[in-house]
């Protein structure tokens, strides 16, 4: 494993058990009164049905706002435990990405102004730093170790922590995320802001989106990693924070065109 302090078993099972809700549980901390769990599939069903992903083996991490795809990135996975996955998503791998109009962001784009069958999608490739991604085990948010796409050597600089509120699922090789918006800039200090609250807020109650009352489970959610990023707990506690991946990683392969621009539901 590589990282700069050590993550024993007994920090990812703490941090699994405040991370983790059993979905479709009572006391699911997604759950609003009267409402659904956020998350819509349960993110270990793949280890539970005995699926293995083993070191170094590529994902597609497919990314959508609103139900339509984003962006279909390849990811390497560096660890793959009962806790969680942690995935490197390289600077520079060849994606495929929503052909929107000039300036546009999907996002911003309301669904019902888009086209029925979802965007067209072209080659580009990651234009952002590099970043290490650890989806932990039936959490609605994923975090991000975030490079600098300079570096002094091989070895990428760390910037800061990004917390990603989402909904995912995962089908063989596939890693669908819905996104939630509203999402949290950690700095390397670990003090941290909001980011995107205008644009949540907006889609608060449209049929895309989410109700007033997941719109406060989603906001909890935020609340409670930031407050692991107060006292510099897993995963803000130094770890990982100086991984350069193997050299023998070279950039991966294109993904096959997705057959679909529109989320998938069901199993």
């Amino acid at each position: 494993m590589w990282g700069c302090a050590p993550v024993t078993t007994a920090v990812r099972a703490a941090y699994a058990e405040e991370s983790c809700v059993e979905h479709g549980s009572d006391d699911c901390l997604l759950r609003p009164p009267g409402g659904f769990c956020l998350l819509y599939t349960d993110a270990a069903a793949a280890m539970i049905e005995g699926v293995r992903i083993e070191l170094g083996q590529t994902l597609r991490w497919n990314f959508y706002f609103g139900g339509h795809l984003s962006t279909v990135s390849p990811v390497r996975v560096v660890e793959h435990t009962e806790h969680g996955l942690l995935l490197w998503l390289a600077t520079g791998s060849p994606v495929w990405r929503a052909d929107l109009p000039d300036g546009a962001h999907l996002r911003d784009i309301p669904p019902e102004d888009r086209p029925v069958n979802g965007y067209p999608l072209r080659v580009d490739r990651w234009r952002q730093g590099s970043a290490l991604i650890y989806q932990p085990i039936g959490a609605a948010h994923a975090v991000w170790w975030l490079f600098s796409k300079k570096r002094l050597s091989r070895r990428p600089l760390f910037q800061g922590w990004y917390v990603n509120l989402e909904r995912r699922v995962r089908r063989g090789e596939d890693i669908d995320i819905s996104d939630l918006e509203l999402d949290i800039a950690v700095a390397s200090d670990r003090s941290w802001r909001w980011k995107d609250e205008r644009s949540f807020t907006d889609k608060i109650g449209h049929p895309a989106y989410w109700t007033a009352e997941e719109a406060a489970a989603i906001r909890d959610e935020g609340h409670r990693v930031a407050q692991l990023a107060e006292t510099g707990r897993f995963p803000f506690d130094g770890s990982w924070c100086d991984f350069a991946p193997p050299s023998e990683w070279s950039l991966p392969e294109l993904p096959a065109k997705p057959t679909t621009s529109l989320l998938r539901t069901g199993s």
